[in-house]
């Protein structure tokens, strides 16, 4: 979800989207896309016009989905970072996650993991709060309700570094950009490896991905786990 940026209600905004599905027409149609929408989508401040017309060009801004048993949670966490503009609509997000916080307890997922842009924390569960982070107390009524529910990852970009950390057994994935970066790391994606036991992660340069693929990171990774 660091992929691009797009810059809201400016003259460029049409061209970047379309240069965007240019782009994302040359991946194999058998690879599913998943868009997890943030500020740069909807803005720091969303409003129900900005978020409907996310939703018309780029689906739901939240959502829930399932892959071999494991249950995938996609949230619009700007609604939880300034809602000021548009209260119904993080109520009805609200209401909405309960429902499928209660069908991740009940059902016998093999995990259940969470997309949203905003990072709950980026270091410490328990952090101040700025532009890269969850209000503490947001942060806390989430993570209590991610931790119940059984969830074990939460991953999220905003923050154009790599981060993250841990609240109890429910860990913080942070990944930096694919494009622009603010601190040292590398141009880059995350490799996550999903299997009946466990979620494993690793974060690949862009030039390494060139030089050698993906293969040998992914057996890497299960080797190590």
């Amino acid at each position: 979800n660091n992929s691009t940026i797009l810059f809201i209600g400016t003259q460029w905004r049409k061209d970047q989207e379309q240069d965007l599905k240019n782009v994302l027409k040359n991946i194999d149609q058998d690879i599913p896309l998943v868009f997890v929408s943030g500020n740069h989508d909807i803005g720091n401040v969303p409003t129900p016009e900005t978020i409907d017309d996310y939703c018309k060009h780029w689906g739901d801004d939240y959502f829930s989905f399932w892959v071999g048993g494991v249950f995938f949670l996609v949230l619009n966490s700007q609604l939880y970072f300034d809602s000021s503009k548009c209260s119904e609509l993080k109520q009805a997000q609200d209401e909405w996650l309960n429902a499928q916080l209660a069908v991740a307890e009940k059902q016998k997922c093999k995990h259940v993991i969470v997309f949203q842009h905003i990072p709950l924390f980026l270091q410490n569960p328990d952090e101040d709060h700025d532009y890269f982070n969850l209000e503490k107390s947001v942060r806390h009524e989430l993570m209590e309700k991610f931790h119940k529910a059984g969830i074990k990852a939460v991953f999220s970009g905003h923050y154009h570094r790599n981060a993250g950390g841990f609240y109890k057994d429910l860990e913080m994935v942070v990944s930096s950009a694919i494009g622009c970066q603010l601190g040292e790391d590398t141009h880059g994606l995350r490799v996550v490896i999903v299997t009946a036991e466990k979620i494993v992660h690793r974060y690949c340069s862009l030039n390494d991905l060139s030089s050698q693929g993906i293969e040998k990171e992914l057996m890497d990774l299960i080797k190590q786990n």
